[in-house]
């Protein structure tokens, strides 16, 4: 059975009680962050239910939430995923290049993880950052004004890092 680390247990108990009786459904999104870090990067029905079941929701509640939001994983992502904006003005500037790019150099498709399990592509809705389009999350952080040597720098930057960290 999956369950939050101590740790993690005490954030969660601290993040419902922020809201009044009758109210901890508010706590989810938060705790579906919580799962997601601590359970592998991904949110596995197992997890969602277990949410559900700290916060006395019915599962049907936690998947419909989970399924929305494109910050939420619901199969196993490699350690980098780039996020890249398929919106309008990302598109107006060459997005749907950026992502046909990253497609070839990695040999994967959206919605796809390389054979090493380093990256994962995901195309998602407006970021916010139209002014610096095309551009893409990865973690918590921004990629802005990609071109196809930008998008090259970034994956080098990630095998360098994965290197060091392994």
């Amino acid at each position: 059975m999956i369950k939050f680390s101590e740790q993690t247990l005490k954030e969660a108990e601290r993040l419902i009680a922020r809201y009044p009786e009758g109210k901890e459904k508010s706590a989810l999104i938060p705790l579906l962050h919580l799962a997601q870090d601590e359970f592998g990067g991904w949110l596995s029905p197992e997890a969602m239910d277990y949410v559900a079941g700290l916060l006395k929701l019915e599962p049907i509640e936690v998947y419909e939430v989970a399924t929305f939001y494109s910050m939420y994983n619901l199969r196993p992502v490699g350690r980098y995923v780039f996020e890249v904006c398929q919106t309008g003005p990302c598109m107006l500037r060459g997005s749907d290049n950026i992502i046909d790019y990253i497609k070839k150099r990695l040999s994967i498709n959206v919605g796809e993880t390389t054979e090493d399990g380093l990256f994962t592509l995901k195309t998602v809705e407006c970021l916010g950052a139209c002014g610096y389009a095309p551009m893409m999350q990865l973690g918590q952080h921004y990629r802005e004004h990609l071109t196809p040597e930008r998008v090259d720098q970034i994956i080098e930057e990630c095998r360098v890092n994965a290197a060091k960290n392994n």
